[in-house]
C-alpha cells in the first residue's frame, strides 16, 4: 500500500472541499437521519448535486453511471464529505448498487443502477428482526411464492428512513424446512407496496431515524428477486462488507476531535492538565490508525482484491474508538457536556452530548463488535469456530 497521495489525488481532495463547503455549509449537521423530511430532502438535493459531477458513483463503471475512478478516488471522496457533515452516499450507492453489480441480472442492473446514479432513489435496509439481531440467519420473516410473485409476512427491525425511503432492500425466509443459512432469499421491493407499514422508533437523542416495519401478504414480483432462490444469505454477507467498509466513520467524528482540541486549547484550566493533552494524543494516534485502515479496503479494491475480515476491522476500530472519543468527550466538559443543542450554556453548542448520546448504537449497527471479532479471527487468522 503507497501511503501517499498524487497531485492529481490531492487536487481532486481540494475541489471536494471547496463544494462541500459551498453547497452544503461547514459545519453543517448531516440532513440525513433524524433531520425530518425536510433535512431529508435537502440531503437528496444535495446528493444529485453531487450525481450531476459524477462524484456520487465515481468509482462504478462508466455503464452505470460511473467514471471508473479508483476505490481510492472514492475514498478520499467520502472522507470530504464527512468532514463536511455533509450526505456523500446514501445505502443505494454504498449497498444496493455494488451488491447489484456482483449478483444482479442484467435487467435489474439496467432497471436500478443508473437511477442509484443519478440519486433518484432512496433505500433502506429490511435485515434485523426482533429476535434476530446478531444472530441475523434466525430470521423469521416469510416469502412464500405465489405464480410470478412472492408474498411476503414479517417484521423488520431498526429500518432506519424506512419513512422517506423508496425502496427495500430485504431478507425473507424462503424454505422453512432448510438449515437456517441456506433458506432465506434477497429482495427488492417497493415501499408503495399495499400491506407495508412502518412504526416510528425514536432513539435517545430524540431522533427519529430507526423504524419497525411490517409486512403483511405484500406481494413482490418474482423477477426482483436478486440471485438464485434460498441463497440470499451469501449475498447479504457481501452487502455487509460494503456497510462495513469506508472512512465515513472515521472523518465523521474527526470534526468532534477537533472541536475538543480547540475547546481546550482556549479554556486553561483544562489546557494545563497533562492527563487531558496526552489522553488528546492518543485518540488522534488512534484517529490515524482508523483512517490507514479505512484507506486500506480502498487500496484492495483499487487492487481488485476483495475484502472481507479487512472491513471487519475497520469497522470494529472504527466504532469502538469512537466510542472512547465520545466518553473522553462528555466526561472532560463535565455536567455541562450533558447539554443538548438548543440549551442555554452548552459547550459545543451540545454537538459532544448529542454524539455520546448517537455513540451508544455504533457497535451494534452493521454487526456488533464480537460479530465482527469472530469474522476477524475465522476468515482473517483461520482460527476454528467454537
Amino acid at each position: 500500500m503507497d501511503f501517499r497521495f498524487t497531485t492529481q489525488q490531492e487536487t481532486f481532495r481540494s475541489e471536494v472541499r471547496e463544494f462541500a463547503t459551498r453547497e452544503w455549509g461547514q459545519n453543517a449537521e448531516d440532513g440525513g437521519e433524524g433531520g425530518g423530511r425536510a433535512g431529508f430532502e435537502r440531503a437528496q438535493g444535495f446528493r444529485r448535486k453531487l450525481a450531476e459531477k459524477g462524484w456520487l458513483t465515481k468509482a462504478w463503471p462508466k455503464e452505470w453511471g460511473g467514471m471508473e475512478a479508483s476505490h481510492l478516488d472514492q475514498a478520499i471522496y467520502s472522507e470530504e464529505m464527512s468532514l463536511a457533515g455533509a450526505p456523500g452516499v446514501d445505502q443505494g450507492v454504498d449497498r444496493v448498487g455494488p451488491t447489484l453489480m456482483l449478483f444482479g441480472n442484467d435487467d435489474q442492473r439496467q432497471r436500478f443502477l443508473p437511477a442509484i446514479s443519478r440519486a433518484e432513489i432512496a433505500w433502506c435496509q429490511g435485515f434485523s428482526e426482533p429476535g434476530a439481531g446478531s444472530d441475523l440467519a434466525s430470521l423469521q420473516t416469510r416469502a412464500t411464492r405465489d405464480g410470478d410473485n412472492y408474498v411476503i409476512n414479517g417484521q423488520k427491525i431498526w429500518t432506519s428512513n424506512a419513512h422517506f425511503a423508496d425502496w427495500i432492500f430485504m431478507l425473507a425466509r424462503t424454505d422453512p424446512d432448510a438449515p437456517k443459512h441456506r433458506g432465506i432469499s434477497f429482495f427488492l421491493l417497493d415501499m408503495k407496496t399495499p400491506g407495508i407499514s412502518i412504526r416510528p422508533l425514536i432513539n435517545m437523542a430524540g431522533q427519529h431515524g430507526f423504524n419497525e416495519t411490517f409486512f403483511d401478504n405484500v406481494r413482490v414480483p418474482a423477477e426482483n428477486l436478486i440471485g438464485e432462490p434460498n441463497r440470499g444469505w451469501y449475498i447479504a454477507a457481501t452487502t455487509l462488507d460494503f456497510e462495513r467498509s469506508g472512512i465515513n466513520r472515521i472523518a465523521g467524528s474527526t470534526r468532534i476531535l477537533n472541536s475538543m482540541l480547540e475547546y481546550l486549547r482556549a479554556t486553561p484550566a483544562l489546557h494545563a492538565r497533562a492527563d487531558l493533552r496526552l489522553k488528546l494524543a492518543e485518540l488522534k494516534l488512534e484517529f490515524d490508525i482508523g483512517r490507514i485502515l479505512a484507506y486500506r479496503v480502498a487500496w484492495m479494491q483499487s487492487q481488485k482484491k476483495v475484502p472481507n475480515y479487512e472491513s471487519s476491522m475497520s469497522k470494529l476500530f472504527g466504532t469502538e474508538m469512537q466510542q472512547r472519543l465520545a466518553n473522553f468527550s462528555v466526561n472532560t466538559l463535565g455536567l455541562a457536556g450533558q447539554l443538548v443543542p438548543g440549551s442555554s450554556g452548552a459547550p459545543l453548542e451540545g454537538r459532544v452530548a448529542h454524539y455520546y448520546q448517537s455513540s451508544v448504537s455504533l457497535t451494534i449497527a452493521a454487526g456488533t463488535s464480537e460479530i465482527n471479532k469472530n469474522i476477524i479471527a475465522t476468515r482473517g487468522l483461520g482460527l476454528p469456530r467454537g
